[in-house]
């Protein structure tokens, strides 16, 4: 039972995706935003009871890609069909497309299982990331959808905004750009620079953004990566 308890929890991580998909279809962005915060935290405790327990199997790894396609792939996709959908205006020159706009959203879960697939094989993924990690990505587009659904103008620019960003985000989560953990291995200052800042920037753009500050948050996350990349490729 004991080297159970982390599939329990990668379990909860999928119950958790689906409440979310639920709430999408009822256009209830809120709901969306706890419950797939709610799977990112099951995301995270999954890999730490099994470090705990020392309950490593081969299950609990395609298990948790599984339940991650379900919460960082496909719950973020309908929400963002529903705001292409029903919450952003197509401008008059798309109106024979129109209809099929929203089924772009779908790039996201495409992408989302390719990226799965390949990092559960890359063994360069270890301790850092090549390209957007997926709960990154499913956390920029609930709090985006909210923010749109809540407060902006519902109109062309938007929904342009939005598709060059689903394909931004769709080729950054397959690229080869590292991206770096949020793991703190050590309390040294020095070796978790980049951590310390997300967090502080993060706690900022929150208070000032509210569940939108999340996005900028993750944006915020791309920026220090790109940044920390270059960076690196200068000095060498």
């Amino acid at each position: 039972m004991r080297k159970q308890i982390p599939n329990i929890i990668t379990l909860l991580n999928l119950l958790s995706g689906c409440m979310a998909i639920t709430m999408a279809f009822q256009g209830i962005f809120g709901g969306v935003v706890l419950w797939v915060v709610i799977a990112a935290l099951f995301d995270f405790l999954d890999g730490m009871a099994a470090r705990l327990l020392k309950a490593y199997s081969n299950i609990g790894k395609e298990l948790d890609s599984l339940a991650d396609v379900v919460s960082f792939g496909v719950a973020p996709a309908v929400t963002v069909f529903i705001l292409l959908r029903d919450h952003l205006t197509s401008p008059a020159a798309l109106n024979g497309v129109s209809q099929l706009i929203p089924y772009l959203a779908f790039l996201i879960p495409l992408f989302s299982a390719f990226r799965l697939a390949k990092f559960n094989l890359d063994e360069r993924q270890s301790s850092s990331f090549l390209g957007l990690p997926t709960p990154a990505n499913a956390l920029f587009w609930i709090s985006y959808c909210y923010g749109i659904d809540r407060s902006a103008p519902q109109e062309s620019p938007f929904l342009y905004l939005t598709l060059a960003l689903i394909v931004i985000l769709s080729l950054l989560m397959v690229s080869e750009i590292p991206m770096f953990s949020l793991k703190i291995k050590s309390w040294r200052l020095k070796e978790n620079g980049r951590q310390l800042t997300l967090i502080v920037l993060s706690a900022v753009l929150i208070a000032v953004w509210g569940i939108t500050g999340i996005a900028w948050s993750v944006l915020t996350y791309i920026a220090l990566s790109l940044l920390t990349a270059f960076i690196k490729r200068t000095n060498r």
